[in-house]
């Protein structure tokens, strides 16, 4: 992807916007309000402080299309909109820029924007030790009979999520969506957060009190489109072309999406600054640590091909994504773009669009294909040693390693268990499968990233209106214990895997035959910090498996996916802790012999000196 160069929003109402900020400010008495609207012959302000009458509070208009009132009888709580005249039309939209509504479809809420942080001052891990947890607020954890996981309601499973050992939660689309039920990529309003799970201030206790218990919070944003029901930010003036979207929307063919003809204009200063001023928001005021862009194939490209590039919507990109660095260096900016697009990733000072990091499809997609493969011949080593490898401009860290997602285990997917029988997804196949594809993504080198219930195994497919089947964890607690120590082995937390935080990696044994790869993972090298993995693909016991080790001495086993601690149906017949030979094997200059059982991962590593 060649360098966009960066256009700078329209100076026309950007100044207006900077000098008085726009929405509903909040002053020391009262709130001034300010809306673009350029096609607009007259606008007012109606709302709870005026009795919703049309004429009270009629707003001027700037030379930049802008609309501005004051009003000293608003306060924060009170409901109001816009109403907005074109020719002979007269109708009422809600504010753009608004932080809260009544639903979707109601009315604005001023939102008052004090909160006591609690000197909320929270540091996110280096990405290198990051272990994300991809997690849906309304389906979670449902307290009190809830139709719907609220921010409360999931606030009460912070100490499981502790324990399990994650450190960063990515949370899908917080935007006001229309209903109570989404997946949260139809946002409505997309200041505003969605009210069924706890509105603003919801949301911000939410973020404070994970940052108390140690969570870093990722928030998934979508720029690709907005909407398309609840949407009052179509026609919104009552200006289109082509009977298309208005100011907000490219009112041409770029504004086709597989979402429907809602594409924001990333050409128009004013919809620049609105993206822009939206992920600086998250950061700003909620406190948030990192953000994950939407499918952004569909900011940089008109259809999934990517052969009608929008060059403005990678310029975008490389702006929003400078702008959150220079505020806050920690953050994390996260793609979906699924393309192995190297460009996303890549500084946009040679470029590229300046994202973190990006999810790795060709890290998903091959080893879903190995574990899920129903014959045994099928599992093809070659697909695990070049997932293993693969890595963005030679970094391990821009990328994001998973096998399941929100997309993996819907539209047409299921979860992994499902996948591998769906008939018995608690079946010996199934648990032993998914642990080893847990175990491939707990030592891969990248971004290590869960699905919400993958822990514990949970089948079948993501939905929007069912809760996450707890009633599985208690089934499956000993999984949950297999994913606390990856996790932890993961994290380094004892000191002695420091090599699984590293960039290091050598796959130095592919048996094709059999099905098994072992691999050295590094940061520095040496006792404590070197990680050798195996893993068996195949349903075959061996008594005796000969592999390569890099030094001499003991060898601690630090894992064994086949214990029967973690689940009845493991038969725990894998070796120990093994004595490194002198022979050399593998291209190393010594070697290990170990019972390996079917479908299973070992991690071993030497004690730090």
């Amino acid at each position: 992807m060649p360098a966009t160069p960066s256009l700078e929003p329209a100076q026309s109402a950007v100044d207006a916007t900077q000098a008085a900020g726009m929405g509903p400010i909040v002053l020391d008495r009262g709130v001034a309000f300010r809306v673009w609207a350029p096609h607009a012959d007259n606008v007012s302000v109606i709302g709870d402080f005026n009795d919703w009458r049309s004429k009270a509070n009629v707003m001027e208009r700037d030379q930049g299309g802008c609309w501005y009132t004051y009003i000293e009888a608003a306060k924060p709580g009170d409901q109001y909109k816009y109403e907005i005249s074109n020719g002979e039309r007269t109708f009422q939209r809600i504010d753009p820029r608004v932080r809260e509504v009544t639903n979707s479809v109601g009315n604005g809420i001023i939102h008052d924007p004090q909160f006591d942080w609690q000197g909320d001052a929270f540091q996110m891990a280096s990405w290198n030790e990051l272990v994300i947890y991809e997690t849906h607020i309304g389906t979670f954890c449902r307290n009190d009979d809830n139709s719907v996981g609220t921010f409360e309601d999931y606030i009460s499973k912070f100490d499981y999520l502790k324990e399990l050992g994650v450190n960063a939660l990515q949370i899908m689309p917080l935007a006001e969506f229309a209903g109570d039920f989404s997946w949260g990529y139809n946002p409505a309003h997309p200041y505003a957060i969605e009210t069924a799970y706890g509105g603003p201030v919801g949301f911000k206790t939410f973020v404070r009190e994970a940052h108390r218990a140690g969570f870093a919070v990722i928030l998934d944003v979508v720029y690709n489109h907005f909407g398309p029901s609840d949407l009052d930010l179509w026609q919104f003036d009552g200006w289109s072309e082509n009977d298309k979207g208005g100011i907000y929307f490219y009112n041409d063919y770029r504004s086709s999406t597989p979402w429907g003809d809602t594409r924001p204009d990333y050409g128009r200063g004013e919809v620049r600054s609105y993206i822009r001023d939206n992920a600086m928001m998250w950061l700003e005021d909620f406190h948030v640590d990192g953000l994950r862009y939407d499918m952004t194939l569909y900011i940089r490209s008109v259809d999934a091909s990517g052969q009608q590039e929008i060059p403005e919507g990678w310029g975008l990109t490389q702006w929003v994504n400078r702008e959150v660095h220079a505020y806050k260096p920690s953050a994390i900016t996260i793609a979906e773009d699924l393309q192995d697009n190297a460009y996303l990733t890549k500084p946009d000072s040679e470029g590229g669009a300046g994202f973190s990091t990006q999810w790795d499809a060709a890290f998903v997609h091959p080893i879903r294909d190995v574990i899920t493969q129903s014959d045994d011949a099928g599992r093809d080593m070659n697909k695990v040693r070049d997932a293993l490898y693969h890595a963005y401009d030679g970094d391990a860290f821009r990328r994001v390693v998973y096998t399941e997602s929100h997309d993996e285990v819907a539209n047409g997917k299921a979860r992994v268990p499902s996948e591998i029988d769906s008939d018995d997804p608690d079946a010996w196949f199934a648990q032993k499968r998914s642990t080893l594809g847990l175990a491939l993504v707990l030592t891969a080198p990248g971004i290590p990233m869960l699905f919400q219930g993958q822990e514990f195994l949970v089948d079948g497919w993501f939905q929007d209106a069912d809760e996450l089947d707890w009633d599985q964890a208690s089934e499956h607690g000993g999984i949950i214990k297999l994913t606390e120590k990856l996790i932890r082995l993961r994290r380094n937390l004892d000191g002695n895997t420091k090599g699984l935080t590293g960039q290091r990696i050598e796959v130095f044994h592919i048996n094709h035959r059999n099905k098994v790869v072992a691999f050295q993972r590094g940061f520095d090298g040496g006792p404590g910090d070197d990680v050798v993995v195996i893993a068996n693909f195949a349903n075959q016991h061996f008594e005796q498996y000969q592999f390569g080790l890099p030094a001499s001495g003991m060898w601690r086993r630090r894992f064994s996916s086949d214990r029967r601690m973690y689940s009845e149906d493991f038969a725990g017949q894998a070796s120990g802790d093994i004595q490194a030979e002198s022979s050399a094997y593998d291209g190393k200059p010594f070697s290990g012999r170990i019972e390996l059982p079917p479908y299973t991962a070992l991690i071993y590593s030497q004690e730090a000196t």
